[in-house]
């Protein structure tokens, strides 16, 4: 066994050390030309894009290419030699889907960076970069599929299990079908709906009850950043099975309302003429709407609306609460008898029998 063994490292001696060299010679060779291409070209070009996103990947490919060659010039008669050039072509497919799965997501970044968020085409660049990030998502899960079955088809005990279930492909796609179908739904879900761009990232959404925005979408669930910083985590087939409130959906621009109620004896023509200074003072209005109405009235108060429009949701809501305090407090101050009260009326009954 001893002999076997000094036998068998005599053997190896010449192609390890061939295979060696060979291995820090290409990685050298490969980190200086790398560092020769970032001394000429500027880091914010999309061939360097590219490079930078897979270069790591693409140096560990080469390498392993360079192994195959020399294991596949060594000696056939060398002992553990198709064990080992097994292990190498194994590591070499799973390189090579990393660096795929790296170039994809440069497409997706160099993709964003030429659509930047300008003023007035933020809806164009929103709608690219979620249609982007869908597809190059799904992309990086199909190519990792087809990465990991190469790689299990190096196995021949994997290599007749394949072939047996590619015989009894209708049953075995019906039972993963149904195992699957969650997942299956959300990618679906995922592709329609960068297709039909029902929202886009940084869309302002109101799900559940929630005030938020769309802060990040994967290939099966979207991440909502609520108003107060929590996270809303849901999948994307909820969004194509229940129906959401979109406040950006064309633009960004929303009207506000403001209620309060006084008595009866109130002037209005007092309180139009306070919203409107106060719309004149506030930062947020957008000039576009100003409307004072009397949309309600029961047997003791009647109710004033104040409607507004602000640019986008953050200062419609903050015009709102600085309407409703100034003219919570201008009735306070000019007009406090006309504040909302309870009136009740005392009548003295006669009683029979009483002087």
């Amino acid at each position: 066994m001893v002999d076997y063994f000094q036998a068998g490292a005599t053997a190896w001696l010449y192609p390890a050390l061939t295979a060696l060299f060979s291995v820090i010679i290409t990685y050298a060779a490969f980190h200086l030309a790398l560092a020769i291409v970032h001394k000429l070209t500027h880091r914010k070009t999309v061939p360097r894009l590219f490079l930078d996103a897979s270069s790591r990947a693409l140096s560990v490919v080469v390498c392993l290419l360079v192994l195959n060659l020399v294991l596949g010039a060594s000696p056939p008669e060398l002992i553990w030699l198709s064990e080992i050039q097994h292990l190498s072509t194994l590591l070499l497919i799973l390189a090579v889907t990393w660096a795929l799965v790296r170039c994809t997501s440069a497409i997706g970044d160099v993709i964003v960076m030429l659509n930047p968020v300008l003023e007035g085409e933020w809806k164009r660049a929103r709608k690219v970069e979620t249609q982007t990030r869908f597809l190059v998502r799904a992309l990086n899960i199909l190519i990792v599929i087809i990465g990991m079955g190469a790689a299990l088809m190096t196995f021949e005990p994997v290599r007749h299990v394949g072939g047996s279930l590619l015989a009894s492909a209708g049953v075995g796609g019906i039972i993963l079908g149904f195992a699957a179908r969650p997942v299956l739904g959300n990618l679906l879900a995922g592709m329609q709906i960068a297709l039909t761009q029902p929202f886009r990232i940084d869309d302002v959404l109101y799900v559940q009850g929630e005030w938020c925005w769309v802060e990040e979408v994967t290939a099966t669930y979207v991440v909502l950043r609520v108003w107060d910083l929590r996270r809303l985590v849901v999948p994307l087939q909820w969004f194509i099975e229940n129906p959401f409130q979109n406040w950006s959906r064309n633009s960004a621009e929303l009207l506000g309302t403001v209620f309060i109620r006084v008595d009866y004896h109130m002037p209005v023509a007092a309180l139009r003429e306070e919203f409107g200074r106060l719309l004149r003072q506030a930062p947020e209005w957008d000039g576009r709407v100003e409307t004072v109405q009397v949309t309600d009235s029961d047997e003791r108060t009647m109710e004033v609306r104040f409607l507004m429009s602000a640019p986008n949701s953050n200062q419609a809501w903050d015009l709102r609460c600085a309407i409703r305090e100034g003219m919570v407090t201008f009735v306070q101050e000019h007009y406090p008898e006309y504040l909302p009260r309870l009136r009740a009326r005392l009548v003295d009954e006669e009683v029979p029998g009483e002087v």
